[in-house]
């Protein structure tokens, strides 16, 4: 249907690059952690971190069994080989506010062939840290820190972590390139604020699979520079569902590019598949873009393109934005809608919309009465197969 459609067998595909080792174990207990929920353990997971990055053909650092309280700490490569970071036991974030204020708690640098993974919890407490979130109301705020940070990453694989009550967004990537995660767990409550499940920007080549996230953001946010991206078998909910954007505060020159979010569930969520800009924006371009089989279960705003993106007040209702939306496919995007409006497509009168597709949508309204219907400004595009609600295309 879209021109994307050619290279999505190879996003499908797509593995990541690591050659085989059997690295030598550099386990955290051998270089002084504790596992009393009182020490701070970050020099000594430093210390097997250094050890396993610089260990010639790679390493293997192990946090077994048991509950290691860790601050803020950078693991940076780069390294003489793969690394593998393997928990299987529970990390621990501070509850202590003087130290809330970075961007990071746990954050991988510069570092090739990574595996994160082993069954284990991230515990960020973040029920200690929400209520310093108020940035819509205080100008001064400072950010609090990201579960797990992964910045300038390749090659790499996430899998089998599960991330509790972040203090701010669970996972984010950021200028990676050629990285999974699967079977991620993440759990966070409906009103705990900006508490993204997972955050990718400037990266390239990035699969998200099999994963379960309820979260009080979004589940999955793709901003500026978001480009080859598959999401595929991930439950959603509660939370802001699956966004594209906000696009076009800033980075003009970092296009979203070939997304491919698929097979996968909403739950009780804010919002289904959403694409948002800024208006007014800096000019912007997202494109070739592919929503598929998707499951709505009492979703509010099922599928929606916000051009008007404004979350915070006052809001200037006649600026428009410059973030050019085109070559945009919802196919097969079935269930309910707890709004009246399941389908809402509120593009730029300043560049609309073009290359916008309906294909067998099939939204049902959950509410007492009235049926669901569709709303459409400034888009250009088709409709294909059964619309329900009947289409504005």
């Amino acid at each position: 249907m879209v021109s994307f459609i050619s290279f999505l067998p190879l996003l499908l595909t797509l593995t990541v690059a690591r050659t085989f080792h059997n690295p030598y174990t550099f386990n955290v207990v051998s270089y002084g952690a504790v596992p009393n929920r009182i020490t701070d353990n970050s020099k000594a997971f430093l210390r097997a971190w250094n050890d396993a990055c610089g260990s010639k053909g790679g390493g293997r650092v192990l946090v077994p069994k048991g509950m290691f309280m860790l601050d803020s700490v950078v693991f940076v490569g780069p390294c003489n080989g793969p690394v593998d970071f393997i928990i299987k036991g529970s990390l621990e974030a501070t509850s202590n506010p003087s130290k809330f204020f970075v961007d990071h708690w746990i954050g991988f640098k510069y570092v090739d062939q990574l595996l994160v993974g082993g069954g284990g919890y991230l515990l960020g407490h973040g029920g200690a840290a929400w209520r310093y979130n108020d940035c819509r109301t205080n100008s001064q705020c400072r950010s609090l820190p990201v579960t797990m940070r992964f910045d300038f990453v390749t090659n790499s694989k996430v899998s089998h972590i599960h991330s509790i009550n972040s203090k701010n967004a669970h996972f984010n990537l950021f200028a990676c390139h050629n990285l999974n995660m699967s079977h991620v767990r993440i759990i966070a409550p409906e009103d705990s604020p900006n508490t993204d499940g997972i955050r990718i920007g400037s990266s390239s080549n990035i699969m998200i699979m099999d994963s379960d996230i309820s979260t009080g953001d979004d589940c999955i946010a793709m901003i500026a520079g978001s480009q080859n991206i598959t999401v595929s078998g991930v439950q959603c909910g509660p939370g802001h569902g699956f966004s594209i954007g906000s696009l076009g505060g800033s980075h003009t020159e970092e296009f979203v590019s070939g997304i491919v979010i698929q097979n996968c569930t909403l739950r009780g969520t804010q919002n289904g598949i959403r694409i948002k800009t800024w208006a007014p924006s800096l000019p912007s371009l997202a494109s070739d873009i592919l929503f598929d089989n998707i499951v709505m279960e009492n979703v509010n705003n099922p599928i929606f393109i916000d051009q008007q993106y404004c979350p915070r007040p006052p809001c200037n209702w006649k600026a428009q934005s410059k973030v050019k939306i085109k070559n945009v496919t919802f196919r097969r995007v079935r269930g309910t809608s707890s709004s009246k409006v399941a389908v809402k497509m509120q593009c730029s009168q300043h560049v609309p919309c073009e290359g916008v597709k309906l294909v067998n949508i099939n939204l049902t309204y959950r509410g007492r009465e009235g049926r669901v219907t569709s709303s459409c400004l400034n888009v250009q595009g088709k409709s294909y197969g059964p619309q329900l609600p009947a289409g504005c295309l």
